[in-house]
């Protein structure tokens, strides 16, 4: 069993080397794609290893397992991790092999009591519902900013403890409870992403079931391009949006009515030669089509006029006397204004110029 172990050891650090060098690369780069696969490869052989020799089994508990052993409980966090990465047509796929990688990680997890009273909630929450499992609820927007505020305050605490314990260079010079409290901490912070991986993917599981259905793959369904409808050659093809004129011309060449009178292609009457005769002594400029007094009248329609003022804003106006409440109204106007006449004489208010 010791063979076995070395080779997990050595492709697991290979997959763990490919890892660190997709974190400098483009995701959509070829040398980012042919490094995910080989890590992706790497691993499955880890992982169809691990299950050949049983490394992990079912009827043992976390004190059963060796520390150096601790690490490739991660083997299928990392295939869940890899494989949405992939450029593939058939992305729904690809989902599904991520999520059952999740799940299979999470069980191992669980297998062993390895999972924090939280985490094991949302575990048996997520078992109840896969395709509806939401880590942060959706009608309550203070219970999710509480929710997401306390899982980031998490992980970054996992984070600062995982960095101090790597504090030391290498993994030989770990003391045995060292190295296990390291990979405890790693399978922590996995366990924490692997949740929001797992609410990542159903919901993109949720949109992809809701978009239309791809056409089938059949060449003979499928358009040809402009050249192949029109049978032209790659010399005569172009990718101007009008044809030009000699194209247009064999087009329109022909007669454009039959023998009997019938028209064989759609054609227009125009007054040519009227056209070109009322247009020799036209000027190069526009002429008006109406006169200024047809232009304000339209203005006027249109409301663009505002009327008043001028010499009919001095003319008083004229009450009815048979009106006799309005009639009232302007005797009381004209009494009031002649009291404040009476009560301030012209020039009582100016108190700078007298003597």
């Amino acid at each position: 069993m010791a063979e076995p172990e070395v080779n997990i050891r050595a492709l697991f650090t290979k997959a763990k080397g490919l890892r660190k060098q997709l974190e400098t690369l483009e995701s959509i780069s070829q040398a980012y794609q042919e490094n995910l696969r080989n890590a992706l490869s790497t691993l499955e052989e880890c992982r169809a290893l691990a299950d050949k020799v049983s490394l992990f089994s079912p009827n043992e508990e976390e004190e059963d397992i060796s520390s150096g052993d601790l690490q490739y409980l991660s083997i299928n966090y990392f295939l869940g991790d890899f494989t949405p990465k992939k450029i593939d047509t058939d992305r729904k796929r690809l989902l599904r092999d991520a999520r059952e990688a999740y799940e299979r990680y999470l069980g191992l997890l669980d297998s062993y009591n390895m999972l924090s009273k939280s985490d094991r909630k949302l575990y048996e929450r997520y078992l109840e519902g896969r395709d509806t499992f939401a880590l942060l609820p959706s009608s309550d927007m203070t219970a999710r900013r509480n929710i997401k505020i306390a899982r980031l305050k998490q992980e970054e605490d996992l984070k600062k403890k995982l960095e101090h314990i790597s504090q030391t260079q290498g993994t030989r010079s770990y003391d045995d409870s060292t190295l296990r409290a390291l990979y405890r901490t790693e399978l922590a912070l996995y366990t924490h992403q692997t949740f929001y991986a797992l609410d990542f993917i159903a919901q993109e599981l949720k949109m992809i079931a809701l978009a239309p259905p791809s056409p089938p793959p059949d060449s003979s369904a499928l358009e040809q391009d402009y050249r192949s409808r029109n049978a032209m050659g790659d010399d005569s093809y172009s990718s101007r949006l009008d044809p030009p004129i000699s194209q247009l011309r064999s087009g329109n060449a022909g007669p454009i009515l039959s023998k009997e009178g019938k028209p064989l292609k759609p054609f227009l009457l125009l007054d040519g030669r009227q056209r070109l005769r009322d247009g020799v002594f036209r000027p190069d400029h526009s002429l008006p089509t109406m006169t200024i007094d047809e232009y304000l009248a339209e203005e006027k329609r249109r409301g663009g006029i505002v009327e008043g003022g001028g010499e009919q804003s001095g003319i008083p106006r004229v009450v009815n006397e048979d009106d006799f409440v309005a009639a009232d109204q302007e005797t009381m106007k004209a009494r009031e204004w002649d009291d404040f006449k009476e009560d301030n004489p012209k020039g009582s208010g100016n108190t700078l110029n007298r003597g």
